[in-house]
C-alpha cells in the first residue's frame, strides 16, 4: 500500500514563507505525477501546483509567481516552496501521487495559517 505523508505546515505572518514536504512509500516514486492540493473551510479542495514525471510544472493562477514545486527523486519527495503568503492561503494542503487513471494516493493533509 502507497503511503503519502505530508509535513512542514503551521502559523505565519501574512508576507511569511514555508516549505511544505512530502514523502511517497514506493519504489517508483519517479512515474507518479506529484501535485500540492487546498481545501479552505467550507470550500472545495483547488488544485495548488502539479510537477510531473518530467519535471515539467503547472500552477494555479492564484500562486503563481509565489510557489514553487519540486520533487527529488531519490528521496521520493515533492515539496512546495510557499512565499509572500497572504492569510487567503490559509488551508489545508494535501500532498496527490498519481500514476495513469487507476492509481492516486493521497496524504492525511497539513494545516497551514496565515495569519494578517
Amino acid at each position: 500500500q502507497v503511503q503519502v505523508v505530508e509535513s512542514g505546515g503551521g502559523l505565519v505572518q501574512a508576507g511569511g514563507s514555508l516549505r511544505l514536504s512530502c514523502v511517497v512509500s514506493t519504489t517508483i516514486f519517479r512515474f507518479y505525477d506529484m501535485g500540492w492540493y487546498r481545501q479552505a473551510p467550507g470550500k472545495q479542495r483547488d488544485l495548488v501546483a502539479v510537477i510531473g514525471r518530467g519535471d515539467r510544472t503547472t500552477y494555479a493562477d492564484f500562486v503563481k509567481g509565489r510557489f514553487t514545486i519540486s520533487r527529488d527523486n531519490t528521496r521520493n519527495m515533492v515539496f512546495l516552496e510557499m512565499n509572500s503568503l497572504k492569510p487567503e492561503d490559509t488551508a489545508v494542503y494535501y500532498c496527490n501521487a498519481r500514476m495513469g487513471r487507476s492509481q492516486e494516493y493521497w496524504g492525511q493533509g497539513t494545516q497551514v495559517t496565515v495569519s494578517s
